[in-house]
């Protein structure tokens, strides 16, 4: 089979590779679609990755192409898509159904091979339907879908809550689409790319601002403050600044990863403790059953039109393509959103 490895730093080659394996309690998916994540590009420009060469990708759908003996839930032309988690099920967490925190977990895409490639090896317990009328290249979104409905989901959001989202990236949209469909009322979007911003507000956010343009001091002084604040662009100073926005009572969840240190001058950090903020942080997207509500809802909301996630795919390339997507995403000059491969 044909696998888009990464070989080295910056070094992705097409290479001939056998066909997975599986054991009896395995699928091998036929992979249609995989989308590339902002995760993979620390291990592709920086060599941030366990060994090489490793296939990366864990944003995927695709077909069932062989099953193990002990299957019999999955057959061969099935669609699906599958949760790249592999809980260890044995640690405290996971007995506990917090497969998220698991201390000796795998993950496909990272720890092992994943679906930059004609085929991947998945445990049958990973595996998900895709409902007849939700396309393969959407249902290549919903594992970035389902980070955004964990972040959401780890605060009591009532309906009707304002909100402002800290990024217009990939999982700012999701997140946005998520508390949309969950009810929310004034939406807030904040971010440096006009492009981005545009496209949020085509997707819904009842306000967009730019930064640069706009001084947020002046705009929450001139608009009521929000009820939850998610923070998905990572950046030090919107991390702090979710916390100086937040109303009294507010509730703040931190599912961007910071890339600076993130520093709290005592009146700002005091403001937690006058202001009694719930502060939260979201860190990747399970629960039990294993893989979780946040995959069925995900997909559900999909099927029944409540999430269109088919306006964050910017692009679609080839393996062949190679490092392209790659290079686009870093583009500082194009304001893409999601780009998948498109693999058979």
């Amino acid at each position: 089979m044909k696998s888009l490895s990464l070989v080295g730093k910056e070094k992705l080659e097409i290479v001939e590779k056998e066909i997975p394996k599986i054991n009896d309690n395995q699928v091998i998916i036929k992979v249609a679609f995989c989308g590339v994540c902002g995760s993979d590009l620390d291990r592709y420009f920086k060599g941030k990755v366990h060994y090489f060469p490793i296939t990366l990708g864990h944003e995927f759908s695709g077909t069932v192409y062989k099953t193990g003996s002990k299957v019999n839930n999955f057959h061969e032309g099935d669609r699906v898509t599958a949760a790249p988690l592999i809980p260890c099920r044995k640690c405290e967490y996971c007995l506990r159904g917090e497969y998220s925190h698991c201390s000796k977990y795998s993950f496909i895409g990272s720890r092992q091979d994943g679906a930059m490639a004609e085929f991947v090896a998945v445990d049958v317990e990973n595996v998900l339907s895709i409902p007849e009328n939700v396309t393969l290249e959407e249902a290549a979104l919903i594992e970035p879908l389902t980070v955004a409905l964990h972040g959401v989901e780890r605060i009591n959001m009532n309906a009707g809550s304002e909100v402002l989202i800290f990024g217009a990236g990939t999982i700012g949209m999701m997140t946005l689409l998520s508390v949309k469909a969950l009810g929310a009322g004034k939406i807030t979007v904040v971010d440096l790319n006009e492009e981005k911003l545009s496209k949020a507000k085509q997707l819904g956010a009842d306000e967009i601002v730019n930064p640069v343009e706009i001084d947020l001091d002046r705009y929450f002084e001139n608009n009521r403050k929000p009820d939850a604040v998610f923070e998905t662009a990572g950046a030090s100073q919107t991390q702090t600044q979710s916390i100086k926005y937040i109303k009294h009572l507010g509730k703040v969840v931190f599912i961007g990863t910071a890339t600076k240190d993130v520093k709290f001058e005592p009146q700002l950090f005091e403001q937690i403790l006058r202001k009694e903020i719930i502060v939260t942080g979201s860190w990747m997207s399970y629960s039990a059953p294993f893989p979780g509500y946040e995959w069925k809802s995900g997909l559900n909301y999909i099927s029944q039109g409540k999430i269109d996630v088919k306006p964050l795919i910017s692009e679609i390339f080839e393996i062949e393509d190679r490092n392209k997507p790659f290079d686009r995403m870093v583009d500082q000059k194009l304001s893409s959103i999601k780009y998948l491969y498109k693999i058979t």
